[in-house]
């Protein structure tokens, strides 16, 4: 590895042959260079380290430039031909406005109506809606009364409607819009008092309207042919926990744990029962669980050109534009290759796996007595027995259309949590988390289903599900 024209392997293999034939340096002084070296080596590593060849976001690329757009001799704006966009007119105006002609202006003679030309102006009414329901009192001759009964739900004196708890949970939970942002809203543009305390109470009431969805989305992702996993660090009252999710086309579940492993995935639910194809990034814990597997290739890659860049293994480049070639391969045959073309691209992957065992080769076990446990290996030699030893699982992208090149749909799912927690910091409690992993699980399984997340919350709150939820009548 050469950090502007300096090799630092070299320079750190020299150090270390000088500490190791020095005579003079006692045995404390020797393991505090030995420290030393390895704290240089774990911090010159990660120098060279991007969104292309690690796991870090593009947004914390040191110089990150921008994309120069290049030039095509057109002129900015639609071009001709091109199917725009725009808006267009409604047959059923909520408003309509007759304009008439002021006659004193028009010169003298006799008019007759012959038409209307119409042009349509859509703007929002932004407005509080206040319904006061009057329930009749009835008495007869003999003093007894009888009221008439309120609407369902309608229990107190002054209340929240339904529509304006469905919009504060769709901004807290969908638009992850803080607390007292939600106030200003409601304040400002309603003229509607809304505390923190209610806006939490209509998130807590949400959860509990969503359990019966949870409970349909665990069995459906349990018996379903294929799914994604992934898990992100989340902030709970201070202390790391971890959120998980298991989603595929058509659910999303999100589920907070204190635990990574297998525990807590043990806890969700869902792994434990499920024998289909699941897709993830070999975080250890999930082989652990009886099903077929398949592997993120797109952190294969980004591995792929670290080991190029920073450790100048050949095979690695070579790999990392074979596996491209294969997912073009595929997608250009709708999805899966045959067994033919199949076997092809199994041995070109199978050679440059031989090449990279000799330029990469495992390394020897000290001679020295008493010594134990693994040996060191390097973050390249670790990435070709990785991809040596779990072939099937990564190359099941070639022979099964249903299963995907990547992990991004997991990925994506999880990726509104990241956001979550860069606008709030953390979660309040466990029982913060629980909301509002159970109301997004709802919302992101809406959104795959073609139901609009406002909808949605609409429905539940009126004691509703969208139609895929509803039991189907056989």
């Amino acid at each position: 590895m050469k950090i502007e024209n300096i090799d630092i392997e070299a320079a750190i293999r020299k150090a270390q042959v000088l500490v190791r034939e020095d005579k003079q340096l006692s045995a404390a002084t020797k393991s505090i260079v030995e420290i030393l070296i390895l704290i240089i080596s774990l911090l010159a590593n990660r120098l060279n380290l991007n969104s292309t060849n690690s796991s870090k976001p593009p947004s914390s690329d040191p110089n990150r430039k921008k994309r120069p757009n290049s030039k095509t001799g057109k002129k900015p704006g639609g071009q001709k031909g091109h199917v725009g966009t725009t808006l267009k007119k409604v047959d059923d105006p909520d408003k309509v406005e007759v304009i008439k002609v002021d006659r004193s202006k028009l010169p003298a003679g006799r008019y007759r109506q012959v038409d209307f030309e119409s042009r349509q102006v859509f703007d929002i009414d932004i407005s509080r809606v206040v319904t006061e329901y009057r329930a009749q009192i009835l008495e007869d001759d003999k003093g007894n009364r009888f009221v008439a009964p309120f609407p369902d739900g309608v229990i107190k004196a002054v209340q929240y409607g339904t529509r304006l708890k469905a919009h504060s949970v769709y901004m807290s939970q969908f638009q992850l819009v803080p607390y007292n942002r939600i106030q200003d809203h409601f304040a400002d543009q309603l003229h509607i008092p809304v505390s923190e305390g209610s806006i939490f109470n209509f998130n807590k009431q949400a959860f509990r309207l969503l359990a019966d969805f949870e409970n349909q989305a665990n069995n459906a992702l349990a018996a379903s042919y294929f799914a994604h996993a992934d898990e992100t660090g989340i902030n709970i009252g201070g202390k790391g926990h971890w959120l998980h999710c298991v989603s595929n086309d058509d659910w999303t579940l999100y589920y907070p744990h204190e635990k990574r492993g297998k525990e807590a995935m043990d806890d969700m639910g869902i792994l434990s029962r499920f024998k289909g194809i699941l897709c993830h990034d070999h975080w250890k814990p999930y082989y652990k669980y009886d099903c077929t597997h398949a592997l993120c290739n797109a952190h294969h890659l980004r591995e792929l050109t670290r080991a190029w860049e920073q450790d100048g293994q050949q095979w690695a480049k070579k790999l990392k534009n074979l596996l491209e070639t294969i997912n073009c391969k595929v997608n250009d045959a709708g999805g899966a290759l045959n067994a033919q073309e199949s076997e092809k691209y199994r041995l070109k992957y199978r050679a440059l796996l031989k090449q990279g065992e000799i330029e990469c080769p495992e390394p020897i076990r000290p001679k020295k007595k008493g010594k134990r446990g693994r040996i060191k290996k390097s973050k390249s030699r670790n990435l070709l027995e990785r991809l040596r030893d779990y072939e099937q699982d990564t190359l099941r992208f070639m022979d099964d259309e249903r299963v995907p090149f990547t992990n991004n749909l997991g990925e994506s799912d999880i990726r509104m949590t990241k956001v979550q927690q860069k606008i709030s910091g953390c979660f309040r409690s466990i029982g913060g988390a629980q909301i509002f992993c159970r109301v997004r699980s709802y919302l992101s399984t809406c959104r795959k289903q073609g139901v609009k997340s406002s909808h949605a919350l609409d429905l539940m709150f009126n004691g509703k599900l969208p139609d895929f939820l509803m039991p189907k009548v056989v």
